[in-house]
């Protein structure tokens, strides 16, 4: 160690600027400023883009300013959306910044697990969702040993389309929350994508109160979204907390009826089947909950501001297998999640024979309110792994939430 101190001593007098900044990076300081490009961009109400877009975005803005931010996918880049534009590919006589770890999952995180050890860089990995599954163990050594990888897992639920249910994440969210010292970000818009990049760098930084070092994975999806009133203004604090009132009832804080709270893309149905339900006279608030694992850090004053222990009456909406869901829902509220596979289909078309419409939120909503409904909703079996196909592809143009575009708008895997 003497050694070592005494060459880069040696270094710092040669190579002053160099040894500073090298310096920095070792001691996991980001430079001043590095989360303004992502402060000064934000989305406008009703712009469809898909959160791995909205990532791509993230990693751009970031790259100049964090350029210890180092990585790249398996073999998956160009649906990951991963590559830094412009910054070459690392090889052994080439120094670029966008790494080609090949179909290798699990060797993938070991590589991010490796670099993270050695210090100065900040390594992120790519894949789909599903696929974190071969890369576990690696996962779990780096929240075992608190190492700072970002793990950016896309095509997040099954919206992902016609690849099927081989693909399409349903267990995924619950068995990785389970993992200790695991932030899981489920963002719901555009917005909530770049915030989450934002607590995905800062993680583990000395200075930051967001907590020890560790890994932090980002799940985000393949199909197109619109951006939500309110994320513009809220998405960064709220997503850093964890969880936030996104949009409040008619009635003000201190009249709510009902709470619908979902992550990632049913968070939109949340705010469209609220519409409905004040229609109804029900004073709705929507909440975003993207990270379980920082609103469980926050102070309970904090948690009871969003989630009241007064307004019992709550809906969860989340297209995964609900485990977990109850301790946010609670004995009096419906938990509408998904408990089998899913099925080919188009996103719009598998979520509509799924139940994940707004239309199916306000009608629980009304009956948790009104009959006083709790427990799982149930979602409809699928034959075969194969969802009904008929008519056309919904789409928004019908004034439907849900995640359908035209038949022409799918972004697929390009």
């Amino acid at each position: 160690m003497a050694d070592w101190e005494e060459r880069l001593g040696r270094y710092e007098r040669d190579h002053g600027d160099l040894a500073a900044e090298l310096r920095r990076r070792l001691d996991r300081r980001l430079q001043d400023g590095w989360d303004e490009p992502l402060r000064s961009k934000t989305y406008p109400v009703g712009e469809e883009l898909a959160t791995r877009q909205a990532s791509q975005a993230a990693i751009q803005a970031l790259a100049p300013v964090v350029p210890e931010l180092f990585g790249g996918a398996a073999d998956l880049s160009e649906s990951n959306l991963t590559d830094i534009k412009g910054a070459g590919d690392f090889e052994a006589d080439e120094p670029g910044r966008n790494l080609r770890f090949g179909v290798r999952e699990h060797g993938m995180g070991g590589v991010a697990n490796g670099i993270a050890y050695h210090g100065g860089f900040i390594p992120y990995a790519a894949t789909f969702l599903n696929f974190s599954d071969y890369m576990r163990g690696s996962v779990r050594l780096a929240s075992l040993a608190g190492l700072h990888v970002v793990y950016v897992w896309t095509h997040d639920s099954v919206g992902l389309g016609e690849d099927g249910p081989t693909h399409q994440p349903v267990e995924h969210y619950a068995a990785l929350r389970a993992m200790p010292n695991l932030w899981f970000v489920r963002p719901g818009d555009a917005n909530e994508a770049l915030a989450a990049w934002a607590l995905a760098v800062e993680r583990g930084t000395p200075g930051n109160d967001v907590g020890e070092r560790g890994p932090v994975a980002l799940s985000l999806t393949r199909q197109k979204l619109p951006t939500l009133e309110g994320t513009a203004e809220r998405a960064r604090d709220g997503v850093r907390r964890g969880g936030y009132v996104l949009r409040e009832g008619s009635k003000g804080a201190d009249a709510v009826d009902l709470i619908l709270m979902a992550t990632g893309s049913e968070l939109q149905l949340c705010v469209a089947a609220a519409d409905a339900l004040e229609q109804d006279g029900i004073a709705t608030r929507v909440v975003s909950l993207p990270c379980w694992e920082r609103f469980d850090a926050q102070d309970e004053t904090y948690r009871e501001s969003v989630l009241p222990p007064s307004v019992r009456k709550r809906v969860s909406v989340e297209v995964g297998v609900p485990l977990g869901w109850e301790r946010w829902v609670g004995d009096e509220g419906a938990i509408i999640g998904l408990d089998h596979f899913g099925a080919s289909a188009p996103a719009a078309t598998i979520f509509e024979h799924l139940g994940f419409t707004d239309e199916h939120v306000a009608d629980v909503g009304r009956q948790v309110v009104r009959d006083g409904f709790h427990g799982r909703v149930v979602a409809p079996p699928i034959e075969h792994g194969r969802a009904p196909r008929e008519g056309t592809h919904p789409s928004l143009s019908d004034d439907r939430s849900g995640v359908g575009r035209t038949g022409g708008s799918d972004p697929g895997h390009d």
